[in-house]
């Protein structure tokens, strides 16, 4: 067998190297096998000093624990204003009925034609979001106070969009198209799922 220069220096090298590599890890894996020193005892001050960090922490707790009695107090009194149902459409008809009865409470009452559902949505990942569409014929002050009043519902409901047509000259009325949403639980709203992979 023919072996050229740069083969035979490449042989002399390796011949070098790998035994200096074998005698450090053995060397090194060695060292590395001896137990851990234990660590020296804490001093007494050591401990007084994490023992008074301990109390610290401690006499916070109550504290904490009045704040967290506190918000969870205020958000049950909010959530009191989600609408309860068992399904969507049962919240979105029960978010109709709030709407006719701030429509008749109007003076004059505010009839609606064209009554629109829209499809259940997620709101900030904790709770979902149901809407409907209505369309009416009123005064400019009629659409005022009924805004004023949906928002002053024990419900928690408020008009999401708004779009509003060129007013009658002899009526002074205008047409009106109104988006009114409100929040539900969570679990009323379907989960979406992803396209499947093919």
């Amino acid at each position: 067998m023919n072996i050229n220069e740069r083969e035979r220096k490449l042989l002399i090298a390796a011949g070098i190297v790998v035994p200096v590599i074998l005698i450090y890890y053995f060397a090194t894996s060695s060292s590395s096998s001896t137990p851990a020193v234990d660590a020296a005892a804490d001093t007494p001050q050591a401990a007084e000093k994490r023992l008074a960090d301990l109390r610290r922490r401690a006499s916070t707790v109550p504290g904490k624990e009045a704040v967290l009695k506190q918000v969870s107090g205020e958000l049950a009194r909010r959530e009191k204003g989600l609408i309860q149902a068992d399904t969507a459409p049962q919240a979105q008809a029960q978010l109709l009925q709030v709407v006719k009865r701030v429509a008749r409470a109007q003076t004059p009452p505010v009839d609606f034609g064209q009554v629109e559902l829209s499809e259940p949505r997620a709101y900030a990942n904790a709770y979902g979001e149901v809407a409907v569409t209505i369309s009416m014929q009123c005064h400019i002050e009629q659409l005022v106070n009924m805004i004023a009043d949906l928002s002053a519902q024990p419900e928690i409901v408020a008009t999401s969009e708004m779009r509003i047509g060129a007013a009658h000259d002899k009526l002074k009325t205008m047409p009106v198209r109104l988006m009114i949403s409100a929040l539900v639980p969570r679990r009323l709203v379907p989960e979406k799922k992803g396209m499947a992979t093919f």
